[in-house]
């Protein structure tokens, strides 16, 4: 037996046992145990197998059912957390339009992050059907999903040679291998996938000639080598982010830095991004109308300049100060992938009483949720990781304001 056989053997026998201590726990006290008590705390998370740091009776009590209209499912083997966000967006419309299951994967890192390691699972059930892909690989997959039946599902030009390579190359072999998934055959498309959910006569075009060509009782689950949407992310889908709330552990982290650095004082969040690769990215973003993730914040007709992009020192300077002086703010935050600019800030910001921050946290999402709750947010147009934390800050903070480098701020 293999050490991935023996491995996976001990996690059933574990969650075996767990599922046969939550029905003594029943049996011993019926209705009468409250909320508190339906709590079961894990501190050996991996040796279980659970994701997050509790289980609930009524979560775990049910084994998932098979649903007969079908599944979606993919690698998020595209960029980083941002880019990997607004794709989980589109493919959570997609499924929804061919009214099939999302199996909802890990993001990805050098390693297969759970989902609720970073977000309520919860919460998205209320948005449509889901399952997490853990679930899904273990529960259902054996007798619905085995060796023999795994297809992959690729686009390919029509009259194409190519063949589709699920695996082929990093992430998509690592990410496929962490569930011992390997790919019988693959079906090739030729249809749409990148909907907008708000596109309803397109929409009403696309379901059809899925459910006419890839029907669910011959194409149960829909197993695409990259995500079913684009990117960037369609305006309409956008509103899904109100179903993506972040975990308790990420909150009460989040909260604790807050508390530490800000004392319950304003601070205006700044993002910056300034590494050689993103600046070089921006020697095309003058005149452009659809970089990256710029969608996010041009209107109809707008053009983007290059400080929208790589904004210089002194524009970071001049606009925060701005900002913190509108709102009154007392702190400043900075997230960033390379320089913070923080004695920068601090030297320009100090005559006006105002502290500035940079913590550089092993996860970014600390980051995220910290912009996210910050009383004003200056983010990067073209950048997924702004786009994120616009859209957290428009379905999550109560519409708190948000503005772009190199945008006018006669507003203020």
């Amino acid at each position: 037996m293999t050490m991935l056989a023996i491995e996976k053997s001990y996690k059933r026998m574990s969650r075996l046992m767990l599922l046969l201590s939550l029905f003594w726990l029943i049996v011993a006290h019926g209705d009468d145990v409250d909320d508190e008590d339906k709590m079961i705390y894990v501190e050996d998370i991996e040796s279980f197998g659970i994701h997050g740091n509790t289980l609930s009776v009524g979560s775990i009590g049910k084994l998932p059912e098979w649903d007969s209209q079908g599944y979606v499912m993919y690698c998020p083997c595209m960029g980083r957390f941002g880019n990997q966000a607004e794709h989980f967006l589109g493919s959570l419309a997609f499924a929804k339009l061919l009214n099939r299951t999302l199996v909802v994967p890990p993001w990805r890192t050098y390693k297969n992050v759970p989902y609720s390691d970073f977000f309520k699972f919860e919460e998205l059930e209320k948005s449509q059907k889901v399952i997490l892909m853990e679930d899904f690989i273990e529960y259902l997959a054996p007798k619905y999903w085995s060796p023999g039946k795994r297809h992959g599902y690729c686009w390919l030009p029509p009259n194409s040679d190519s063949q589709c390579k699920m695996k082929e190359g990093n992430p998509f072999g690592p990410f496929w291998d962490a569930f011992d998934v390997d790919f019988d055959d693959y079906v090739v498309y030729h249809l749409i996938t990148n909907i907008d959910i708000d596109g309803t006569d397109s929409n009403r075009f696309i379901k059809e000639q899925w459910n006419k060509q890839f029907p669910a009782s011959n194409h149960p689950v829909l197993t695409f080598k990259g995500a079913p949407a684009s990117f960037p992310v369609q305006q309409g889908n956008r509103q899904l982010h109100q179903y993506i709330k972040w975990s308790d552990n990420i909150m009460q982290e989040a909260h604790l830095h807050m508390n530490k650095l800000f004392h319950g004082e304003k601070y205006v969040g700044i993002h910056l991004r300034n590494g050689i690769d993103w600046e070089r990215a921006c020697e095309h973003a003058e005149g452009s109308h659809n970089l990256m993730a710029s969608p996010q914040c041009l209107t109809t007709g707008q053009l983007l300049s290059r400080a929208m992009c790589y904004p210089s020192t002194k524009t970071v300077l001049e606009y925060t100060k701005t900002v913190v002086m509108a709102i009154d703010a007392k702190h400043v935050y900075i997230a960033t992938d390379h320089d913070p600019l923080k004695e920068e800030l601090q030297d320009y910001l100090e005559p006006i009483g105002v502290k500035v921050h940079h913590l550089n946290p092993a996860l970014p999402q600390i980051d995220l949720a910290l912009l996210g709750q910050s009383d004003y947010f200056i983010g990067n147009c073209v950048s997924s990781f702004s786009s994120f934390v616009k859209r957290d800050r428009d379905t999550s903070s109560g519409n708190k304001p948000t503005t772009y480098w190199g945008f006018e701020l006669e507003s203020l």
